[in-house]
């Protein structure tokens, strides 16, 4: 009854609020948005809680074609439906506002809605034409007139339907832009410079709107512009003097001479017609007539070279225009003798082919040239066309030779056709002609080339022996053996060189020519690779192909060839050894150096030593690995297989680091066995596996064996880089540390015995006296002078009485084989402490006397046990 109360209250609530905003929710989204587009969170909006939307069956009311959005049941979110298009719903109206009504039910509501449908530059500029035609009278039409011309429209509101124009570059007009009353910009076609028809009879423009939209839209249309003709333009006459050689044996009514006047105007202003406003002699009135309309004069009667030799005649030519023009020529008619035998031209020696190499002045025909008419009419010239590369040179009377004038390209042109061709001196004159074919030799003056200067070929290393790596190509213009290319690698000189990860050379140590690598197809220019590539060995290998034509001497051309080998992850992480392990005077470049030739190995059992009680975060031991590979494929990291539990050991994904995950404690054990796996990025990743076994020890007994660890590594690398003494010096020395430390031990050794009978047989009340302070006894040439205030251990013997505590080291032991640790290597306590007890003292007076001497066994007493030795 309770919850009815508070959502009726919620009711009223919501109607309150709902009746004083107005009970309109608004919203706006762009045009063109996809569907699925969240327009509003309409729920919210109206004040429903979660998931009552959808209990009370909030909904649109559908209205037909506006129906392009609806409400998400299940959040009530107001979505895009499908698409809206602002143009198609709202035209040029601004805003653009649908109204919409939700539902509710339970209890029922009519909610009001209003979407406004925001404007985005969807739509381009459009020209009311593709095309408009003008036309504009040349020469009567001032400049400055204008043309007013029809605008573009734009189906977008605001800023994206705001349109400027522009018209394409032209010297004849401009464009100018009024404003209408709409606001809106007119253009108008402003003509800057009169027309004429005769140069450009028609102009093309091209007008183009843009928008302000971002980015702007735009479009053209085509201003098509007709020059109209005007009579300004006299006849003009193709030749100022008509000269015309008649022969006395012409017929009656045979073509003397047309001539040929044109009018560029249009129409009638063009219509020209032909008169004779003058014939000198007058006689030749009678003899010569004119077609009016097509300008022909024909002979009408009878020449006579005796009698007239020559004629001239007064041409007029007059147009239609109004006012007519006219213009003028003069035609100047020569009787002639009669010529009716044409030249000969016979070929008496032709040397083909003609090497393209041939020198200018190369005789390549002799030519015999005759007429059989006499005077003028035998008197006969003689050229070549087309004139280049070749000539006529006269030797003597009737003589000619056919020589070279430029030099020749069989590439560009293999073959000549020549037209020697001969002309008498009759009227009218008679012309032969004898062609001649002059083919061109090959010469070998093309040296191949390839069709790139450098080739870059990539390469995956691994690949099969014999794969095809690329394709080259050199062309050769030159014919038969000429052109014909073969390939080669050609070992020329500092050309072909090789570079691997050692800075230069190939990885066997020495420097491998290209040819042992890869291997080029003489025919066809495939490059091979002759076995696989190894990305380890070589990264780049550059050399140069040589390309040889068959010619004689023969042509060559060369490419550079620049072969990058691709790494694969080929190569698994190799473990390092332990610092310290190996000679310092290598350094890094020395243990990678023996990783990548294989030294390392996939799996290796490590050691390394922690105290109790050591916090969290301490490192214990560091992995060293490294990959043959490189990028990713060289990226290593670091995981810890073994245990999977929450052990106290952790590894650094990627320094290798193992340090304490937390504080450690007796509870941990003496010693723990970590699998660290060491894994690269390649694909597939490859890895390998470190077993890494941990003891655990007491704060000095961990100190001093990574002291002594150190101090090993030290003198290894003394011994590494030569600091050891020579053999002489070393063996007197230590001949002389010998003595004394025999001496000196078996003075100490009786006193340690002395000291043990007494330690044996004290009162159990001495032994198990309050606790001292911590003494170090002795330590070895590796160690130092230190107290422990870690934890310590009470070795007792079987009746339970404290004897000693003691702390044995030996940092210098080789690790034990891999397996499991053996159970029985440790002595009972009370034998221990009986069998160091008596050899403590001797094993620290030698390490004290004996400095050069190195004994890895490290004694540590604790006096509060032992009633015999003072604090």
């Amino acid at each position: 009854m309770g919850e009815r109360r508070c959502a009726a209250l919620r009711v009223l609530v919501l109607q309150a609020a709902w009746a004083l905003a107005g009970g309109q929710v608004r919203y706006s989204v762009p045009e063109e948005a996809e569907a699925g587009t969240v327009v509003g969170r309409l729920a919210q909006d109206l004040g429903l809680e979660a998931g009552e939307a959808e209990a009370r069956r909030l909904r649109l009311v559908a209205q037909g074609r506006r129906a392009s959005v609806e409400v998400s049941g299940a959040s009530g979110a107001l979505l895009v439906s499908s698409r809206l298009d602002r143009e198609e719903l709202c035209a040029k109206s601004a805003p653009c506002a649908l109204r919409l009504e939700v539902l509710l039910e339970r209890p029922l509501r009519v909610f009001h809605v209003e979407l406004e449908v925001t404007d985005i530059n969807d739509n381009a500029p459009v020209f009311p034409a593709a095309r408009k035609n003008l036309s504009i009278a040349e020469f009567t039409t001032l400049p400055g007139s204008r043309f007013p011309l029809e605008g573009a429209s734009d189906a977008d509101i605001g800023a994206n339907a705001q349109l400027s124009y522009t018209l394409s570059p032209s010297e004849h007009f401009s464009l100018d832009l009024e404003k209408s009353d709409e606001r809106n910009l007119v253009p108008e076609l402003v003509l800057t410079k009169s027309l004429d028809r005769e140069t450009i009879p028609v102009h093309r423009l091209v007008l183009t709107a843009s928008d302000g939209g971002r980015p702007s839209l735009t479009g053209t249309m085509e201003l098509l512009i007709s020059v109209l003709d005007a009579n300004d333009n006299a006849p003009q006459f193709n030749q100022s003097v008509y000269t015309v050689h008649l022969s006395e044996n012409a017929t009656e009514g045979a073509l003397v001479v047309r001539v040929n006047a044109t009018d560029p105007d249009l129409g009638s202003n063009s219509e020209v017609t032909y008169s004779m406003s003058n014939i000198y002699p007058e006689k030749g009135i009678n003899i010569f007539v004119l077609n009016e309309r097509t300008g022909e004069i024909h002979l009408g009667g009878t020449v006579d070279y005796e009698d007239i030799r020559s004629y001239e005649i007064q041409m007029e030519a007059t147009d239609k225009g109004t006012p007519p023009l006219s213009g003028h020529c003069k035609v100047v008619l020569e009787v002639l003798d009669v010529n009716d035998n044409a030249p000969e031209v016979r070929v008496t020696s032709l040397s083909v082919p003609v090497p393209e190499d041939a020198s200018v002045g190369t005789v390549v025909a002799l030519l015999s040239v005759s007429d059989r008419d006499s005077g003028a009419n035998g008197r006969v010239r003689c050229w070549v066309w087309p004139a280049s590369p070749f000539g006529l040179e006269a030797t003597f009377a009737g003589s000619y030779s056919l020589v070279l004038r430029e030099a020749l390209d069989r590439e560009r042109v293999s073959e000549y056709e020549v037209e020697v061709r001969a002309e008498d001196g009759g009227a009218p004159a008679l012309r032969a002609s004898r062609g001649l074919r002059v083919p061109v030799s090959d010469v070998n003056d093309n040296a191949p080339a390839f069709a790139q200067a450098v080739y870059t070929v990539l390469a995956r290393e691994n690949n099969a022996a014999g794969a095809e790596l690329a394709r080259l190509w050199a062309r050769d213009p030159d014919e038969a053996g000429n052109g014909r290319v073969s390939y080669s690698v050609w070992e020329g000189g500092a050309a072909a060189a090789s570079w691997s990860r050692s800075g230069g050379g190939s990885a066997g140590g020495g420097w491998r020519p290209a040819s042992s690598y890869v291997s080029v197809d003489a025919e066809s220019g495939r490059l091979w690779a002759l076995r696989p590539l190894d990305y380890e060995e070589l990264q780049v290998l550059q050399f140069e192909v040589r390309a040889v034509d068959a010619g004689e001497p023969p042509l060559c051309g060369n490419a550079t060839v620049q072969l990058f080998v691709l790494d694969e992850n080929d190569n698994a992480p190799a473990l390092l050894p332990p610092a310290g392990s190996a000679p310092e005077a290598g350094g890094a470049a020395a243990e990678a150096a023996a990783a990548l030739a294989g030294a390392g190995p996939v799996s290796e059992t490590l050691w390394a030593w922690a105290a109790w009680g050591a916090p969290a975060g301490q490192v214990v031991a560091k992995i060293r690995a490294v990959d043959a590979d490189s990028g990713y494929n060289a990226w290593l990291r670091y995981e810890l297989r073994e245990p999977r539990a929450k052990g106290p050991f952790r590894v650094g994904l990627y320094s290798g680091e193992v340090s304490t995950a937390r504080a450690l404690d007796e509870a941990d054990g003496p010693r723990h066995t970590l699998l660290i796996v060491v894994r690269d990025h390649g694909e597939p990743a490859r890895s390998a596996t470190a077993t890494l076994s941990v003891s655990l020890l007491e704060a000095a007994e961990a100190a001093l064996a990574a002291g002594s660890s150190a101090a090993s590594s030290s003198s290894s690398s003394r011994a590494a880089a030569g600091a050891e003494p020579g053999p002489g010096a070393a063996g007197a020395a230590t001949n002389v540390w010998l003595v004394v430390a025999i001496c000196a031990v078996s003075s100490l050794f009786l006193l340690a015995v002395v000291l043990y009978g007494a330690s044996r047989w004290a009162p159990r009340a001495a032994v198990l006296s309050g606790p001292g302070p911590t003494t170090l006894v002795c330590a070895s040439e590796v160690g130092s002078w230190s107290y422990s205030q870690r934890h310590s251990r009470s070795l007792c013997v079987a009746d339970g009485a404290a004897k000693s505590d003691l702390m044995v080291f030996s940092p210098n032991f080789p690790p034990p084989p891999p397996g499991p640790a053996p159970k029985d290597t440790q002595p009972e306590p009370s034998a221990l402490l009986d069998t160091v007890s008596g050899s403590a003292l001797l094993a620290c007076t030698i390490s004290l006397f004996a400095p050069s001497l190195s004994f890895p066994t490290l004694v540590l007493l604790r006096p509060r046990s032992l009633r015999a030795m003072g604090p």
